[in-house]
């Protein structure tokens, strides 16, 4: 390899890109290199084990059948928090975790990406729930959540309406208002593979793993298909991670080999409806019969959920029902003065929680906490957990794979290791007026543009210098400027206009469009990056569309079982995908 080649390469790493370009070396580079560790996954928990791996010194490989974030770690509640209700559980360590890791986010490791939010805790029962509550809130606050957001509120009625005057005043008798945090979970977890591949990790999505490979009784490797060529090739490492979530029994079953743990899939459905419907400052946490129902700010909208069912069919595609969606503006209109309908939804969407099984039959009360086995010499399995957790969990995953690796490993040290937009952000939004001004945009646009890129935000602009008008907005989804469509295919490792419109924006949930009116102006900006024909361009515009179609479909179905039908029969982005997709 010649020098300049070579320095190159080692700069789109330092970058962290995931264009065309690197797809197509990190490709090379999983065939000719041996690996320290194939991390299989590209969730949350899998781009955080491959970040804790690059970042200890081994050489890393992360694989993902689909796109980055394409299952669970995009259908999130978006938020990052303790978990308020885990302490009348008396999960006591759970919130405790969950607390310090927020407070990193919110502070060190990407303050760009999680903000705080404030929620209001409506009070219902007189004399004891106002004291009991507020114990348990000055416990969040002491385990670390008051320490970057501020503490707990008392509210009484007048005071709660004047925050949320949506509400009835008849379903509340007071408040509490208290602080978590919240994120774009794709966003995020695009991030995190981002920053694992500007510290040598080889990141590869539309790369299905179709086997395992064998050295006596251990594992040696894996067999993986590029699902956008058919290619198939074998890539050797000391020792491979399963964080596939919903997919780890699958992926156990592909080994050969049994799960030392059961992973059950629950459904949780959330609707998006707009700003306005709801006149609140706050979000909201409510209680239901089996647990809490969230009202979440989102921009200009609302996010309400989430549901909690066992699921049982595609694990690919959950289908929300009629009946999930009923069942949410049922509970959201029993405190809201103005009752929400089917009209105000402007976005829907369902994701699958990896739950460790328990003799308990009711999902929501199944563990939370994470589990990791070491499977078969050279496998180890990690799922459950929560988003909030995942560095934890990407750690745990990572020092179990220790007698598997030659030679010393070294500590875990994610805790110290800012995401890529992370440095010089906070400087950067001391200076938005400024950077309005050099590129004649407002300075809401470029506030907006920082918390989704951070310090990135000077790569996503430059794309702009040649090409002026890619610093409009996006047609019919105004949200957006055109220079992130560009930006999102040439850094963000984005390959189908799916993957741009539903997890690099979030415009398959914030328009009532769901996307299809601008999918051919993305498709034809994407096409310039990605080397599209003409043909291409309407495969992709006609499969986005009988998605977002099968989707409406299935959201009037009465059943799961009637929903995955009509979900199911949308045809695959990524052609070349082999079924069952692990």
């Amino acid at each position: 390899m010649s020098k300049s080649k070579d320095k190159t390469e080692t700069g789109n790493r330092l970058k962290g890109s995931l264009g065309p370009t690197e797809r197509a070396e990190n490709w090379k580079r999983l065939e000719r290199d041996e690996f320290d560790v194939v991390v299989i996954g590209g969730g949350v928990t899998g781009a955080g084990a491959a970040l804790d791996a690059a970042t200890r010194g081994l050489r890393v490989a992360l694989v993902e059948a689909r796109d980055l974030a394409a299952g669970t770690s995009s259908r999130s509640s978006k938020l990052f928090h303790g978990g308020l209700r885990y302490l009348e559980q008396l999960e006591f360590s759970l919130v405790r975790e969950a607390l310090r890791e927020r407070e990193l986010m919110l502070t060190r490791l990407a303050p760009h990406l999680v903000k705080p939010v404030p929620f209001l805790y409506p009070l219902t029962r007189r004399f004891w729930e106002r004291p009991y509550t507020a114990a348990g809130l000055l416990m969040y606050d002491t385990m670390g959540g008051a320490r970057s957001v501020p503490g707990q509120k008392h509210l009484s009625r007048a005071g709660a309406l004047r925050m949320v005057p949506a509400l009835k005043r008849s379903a509340m008798i007071g408040g509490i208002r208290y602080y978590d945090a919240q994120a774009d979970d794709a966003r995020h977890t695009m991030t995190v593979a981002r920053t694992a591949a500007r510290y040598g990790a080889v990141v590869m999505t539309s790369t299905q793993v179709t086997g395992f490979l064998r050295e006596a009784d251990r594992i040696a490797g894996v067999k993986v298909r590029d699902v956008e060529t058919a290619e198939e090739i074998e890539v050797r490492a000391h020792a491979v991670i399963n964080a596939t979530g919903v997919w780890t029994d699958e992926l156990q079953k592909l080994s050969g080999g049994r799960g030392r743990f059961r992973v059950r899939s629950s459904k949780g459905v959330h609707i998006v409806v707009p700003r306005d419907r709801i006149v609140a400052e706050t979000g909201m946490i409510l209680r239901t019969e089996k647990s809490v129902l969230f009202v979440i700010p989102w921009g200009n909208h609302w996010i309400i959920g989430t549901t909690d069912t066992d699921w049982h069919l595609d694990l690919a595609h959950p289908s929300a029902t009629k009946a999930d969606i009923d069942y949410l503006l049922e509970h959201v209109n029993s405190v809201l003065a103005t009752p929400l309908t089917h009209d105000d939804i402007e976005g829907v969407y369902a994701g699958l929680r990896p739950l460790l099984a328990g003799e308990s039959e009711e999902s929501s009360k199944l563990s939370r906490e994470h589990a990791v086995a070491r499977v078969a010499p050279g496998l180890v399995a990690i799922a459950g957990g929560k988003y909030t957790t995942y560095r934890v969990m990407a750690a745990d995953a990572v020092d179990a794979v220790s007698p598997d690796v030659p030679g010393r490993m070294a500590s875990s040290i994610t805790d110290q290791v800012p995401l890529i937009g992370a440095d010089g952000y906070h400087a950067l939004v001391n200076q938005a007026d400024q950077l309005a001004s050099a590129h004649g945009l407002h300075p809401y646009r470029i506030r907006h543009l920082l918390d989704r890129y951070g310090s990135e935000i000077h790569e996503v602009l430059a794309v702009s210098e040649e090409r002026p008008d890619l610093l409009k907005p996006v047609p019919a989804a105004p949200n957006y400027l055109q220079a992130e469509i560009v930006y999102a295919c040439s850094h963000e490792g984005a390959m189908h206009l799916e993957d741009v419109l539903t997890r690099r924006t979030r415009i398959s949930i914030e328009y009532p469009h769901r996307g299809v009116d601008c999918a051919d102006a993305v498709a034809r900006l994407m096409a310039a990056e990605l080397g599209w024909d003409e043909e291409t361009i309407t495969r992709e515009v006609a499969v986005y569309t009988q998605r977002v179609e099968a989707e409406r479909d299935s959201q009037s179905e009465p059943s799961d079982q009637a929903a995955d039908a009509k979900r199911s029969a949308a045809p695959e982005a990524r052609i070349s995908l082999l079924e069952p997709v692990v």
